[in-house]
């Protein structure tokens, strides 16, 4: 078992995190952390050491190194099973770390604001956040890492009696997952090419954020989920507002895919209705209601359950 014996708290999303602080205080580790998050663990009447008093160094360049120092990197890689290792620590005067709970910079939401500016991408991109976590999810078999608010009442539950190396495990590899979708994001941010097929790099990276929870996939047995390009405002079916129904299912979004582009491909009036991508039924007519009639009345068994795309607006 893992026990928490110091821990570094360093969140932008501080939900949960004082609970954290008061369930890691209360199982006797020693709190290590920074600016907001040491505030917020202040005033909630906690002792906190400053990182700045662990390295000698205070914050600078504006906040942009914080935390990349030997004694706060060392105390997190060091393998607890190698002798050598603890040597090494204490030689140096480095203390061990052994859980680090750190999510990063809101990248994601200010890259999804239409018009954010590449200056605001740049000061908005993590560097100590995400190598801290990769440090810690590296150690995963010595030192448990949050990246999640989510995961912290499981955690927290274990703090008596140590933390399972299974779930250190599955918190490490969640980490590396929220990393690489972090740098997708960046990546898709500052070269928009990737994600729209103008640049065709030789290795294309792929940050998805999961948009709705579908009924079923392509049969009914089977699990879909729909996805976006995240650091990017919403576009194309991830942008759609749904006003009434239940969900969507995977096979709603293929025949929606078919019916927009049918339907987009005209510039007259026109009705289109698709049910498994094939096309039903299309009308042509100078009102949006006579282009819906024909459009059925030309297959009305077939389009039971289909999708129907207009290109003109809807009215009552």
């Amino acid at each position: 078992m893992i026990r928490i014996r110091r821990a570094l708290l360093s969140v932008s999303d501080k939900t949960g995190i004082v609970e954290l602080g008061q369930a890691l205080v209360a199982a006797g580790a020693e709190l290590l952390s920074t600016g907001g998050t040491a505030k917020a663990l202040r005033e909630a009447g906690l002792a906190v050491t400053d990182v700045s008093e662990v390295t000698g160094f205070p914050e600078c360049l504006d906040g942009r190194v914080k935390t990349l120092h030997p004694k706060i990197h060392g105390g997190i890689l060091a393998d607890r099973s190698k002798p050598s290792h603890l040597e090494t620590l204490e030689e140096l005067g480095i203390g061990p770390i052994d859980l680090v709970a750190v999510n990063l910079y809101p990248f994601e939401k200010v890259a999804e604001k239409p018009g954010t500016d590449r200056a605001t991408l740049i000061e908005n991109i993590d560097i100590g956040g995400p190598s801290m976590i990769r440090a810690a999810a590296k150690n995963g078999d010595h030192v448990v890492v949050l990246c999640d608010p989510a995961d912290y009442a499981e955690v927290i539950v274990s703090l008596e009696g140590g933390i399972d190396p299974a779930l250190s495990g599955r918190l490490a590899a969640k980490s590396f997952v929220h990393t690489a979708a972090y740098d997708a994001a960046i990546a898709a941010a500052l070269n928009p090419g990737l994600t729209t097929g103008e640049t065709l790099p030789a290795r294309l990276p792929l940050g998805l954020v999961e948009t709705a929870s579908l009924r079923y996939g392509e049969n009914q047995h089977q699990r879909g989920t729909l996805y976006r390009p995240a650091g990017l405002p919403a576009a194309g079916f991830a942008a759609l507002e749904q006003f009434q129904g239940k969900a969507l299912s995977y096979n709603n979004y293929l025949d929606m895919h078919a019916a927009y582009g049918l339907a987009a491909a005209y510039t007259d009036p026109v009705a289109v209705i698709v049910k498994h991508q094939n096309p039903c039924g299309v009308g042509f007519a100078g009102s949006m209601t006579d282009a819906y009639r024909r459009a059925l009345d030309a297959d009305p068994v077939s389009a039971f359950g289909g999708v129907v795309a207009l290109n003109r607006p809807l009215t009552a």
